[in-house]
């Protein structure tokens, strides 16, 4: 059962009004195994509607909670039971799927077991990612109307990793696991333990740059699909990727940093296997960040998750109206919005063209797609993919799950702005109400 409603929450010193799943935050652990049914009924306590998206689940397409597309959005004092099968194992989150209510705390993580789990390791921690303004300087409705009214963008936010101007605002909290840096959470553990850390970005309009203080990760998973271990010192996830990595960890208290990337702010926590030692202080300097650093080209998937020739490309322009606070796919905006028609069967492959500003990190509903890097043809497997301004990237997407699917911006003011389409199978059939 997942209880949608307002909740008053703890994300450390500091005590704050938002919406929740069952007034946590992040919302319930959910676990499932691969092949298994996962059943959740939304109650929606809330005063608006409101759905639940499974973020990166190949699902029946009734379950995906997108509102207009392939459900009714909840009303007020309504639910609705998510029953679907999860069919591949890996780390994976859900959210709300209407307006801005993501940039609450209206998400939380959903982990599904591999029966036949090949890694070797000790033990496990998730680690949920944030950017949190709500109740500290409005609402994220708010922060979008004052977007909407303006033409500039906030050239402070730069990051050269990302190709240049990194999001649309400062947010006030970044947080682990709902915690800021103030009070941060502390993963406890045993030297010489080899853990695995899923890490998940649920953030509105922040990357971030992870590293675990004195220790190099070996990157295992993306977007819950395995791939070749890549030793790294850190990592760029943007919102709604995820990754997994091992690391055996050592004696001591250690730093577990998120930078906000281009933003001069910071998610923390602690990993702890010593009780003597002291804590890191939450500004510490990490060389970590500064070396290397993953790139999709460090990914190559396994031999049975590489996907079919593609029979066909398709270009998607990524672009921004003159207006500054549009943002469009083939010129399009999503009261509008392109369409990509795929058959059942097909593969074909999208042309990323990022003509716009500012990077984005694009998500396909119901499926994965393979990225095909300069790197050859074992790129990895996953549901989001960051794109810088005029970067052009191509994804292959093999079309075996029918249905009308979002295919939008994960930036959720772009969203929310118009840089939301959708991938359907065969003719357009009617769009229902939300």
């Amino acid at each position: 059962m997942l209880r949608a409603r307002p909740a008053k929450v703890s994300i450390g010193k500091r005590t704050v009004s938002t919406w929740a799943y069952d007034g946590r935050l992040p919302g319930p652990r959910i676990e499932a195994t691969a092949g298994g049914l996962v059943r959740a009924r939304l109650v929606n306590e809330l005063p608006a509607d409101t759905t639940v998206h499974w973020h990166g689940i190949r699902l029946d397409h009734r379950m995906d909670g997108a509102p207009g597309y392939t459900q009714q959005a909840v009303r007020p004092g309504g639910m609705f039971d998510y029953v679907f099968t999860a069919p591949d194992p890996g780390t994976y989150f859900y959210h709300s799927h209407v307006g801005m209510q993501n940039d609450r705390g209206l998400y939380g993580p959903l982990i599904v077991a591999d029966p036949h789990e090949p890694l070797g390791y000790d033990e496990e921690f998730t680690v949920v990612l944030d950017d949190w303004l709500d109740g500290v300087i409005g609402t994220p409705d708010e922060a979008l109307r004052r977007l909407n009214a303006s033409t500039a963008h906030d050239d402070t936010l730069r990051s050269t990793a990302l190709g240049g101007v990194v999001g649309e605002l400062r947010h006030p909290y970044h947080l682990v696991n709902g915690r800021a840096a103030d009070a941060p959470e502390v993963f406890a553990s045993k030297p010489g333990r080899l853990v695995r850390f899923r890490v998940i970005n649920a953030a509105a309009d922040t990357a971030f740059r992870v590293a675990l203080g004195g220790h190099r990760m070996a990157v295992t998973h993306t977007d819950g699909f395995p791939c070749a271990p890549v030793a790294v010192d850190t990592f760029l996830i943007g919102m709604g990727e995820r990754y997994d990595f091992l690391v055996r960890l050592g004696e001591g208290a250690f730093p577990l940093v998120a930078e906000a990337e281009g933003k001069g702010a910071r998610a923390f926590a602690i990993v702890r296997t010593s009780h003597r030692a002291a804590a890191p202080s939450s500004d510490v300097r990490l060389r970590e960040l500064t070396q290397r650093m993953l790139r999709y080209a460090d990914l190559k998937a396994r031999r049975q998750d590489l996907l079919p020739r593609p029979s066909r490309s398709v270009t998607v322009t990524l672009g921004m109206r003159p207006s500054g606070n549009e943002w469009t796919l083939n010129d399009r905006l999503a009261a509008d919005p392109m369409r990509l028609r795929v058959e059942r069967g097909e593969t074909i492959r999208i042309v990323l063209d990022n003509q716009s500003p500012m990077w984005h990190p694009m998500h396909l509903h119901g499926h994965t797609f393979q990225v095909r890097t300069s790197a050859g043809p074992q790129g990895p497997r996953k549901d989001t993919v960051n794109i810088l301004p005029r970067e052009r990237l191509n994804i292959d997407v093999r079309a075996d799950n029918p249905g009308e699917w979002m295919f939008h911006c994960h930036n959720l003011y772009h969203q929310e702005q118009g840089m939301m389409g959708t991938l359907g199978y065969g003719p357009e059939t009617h769009r229902m109400k939300h």
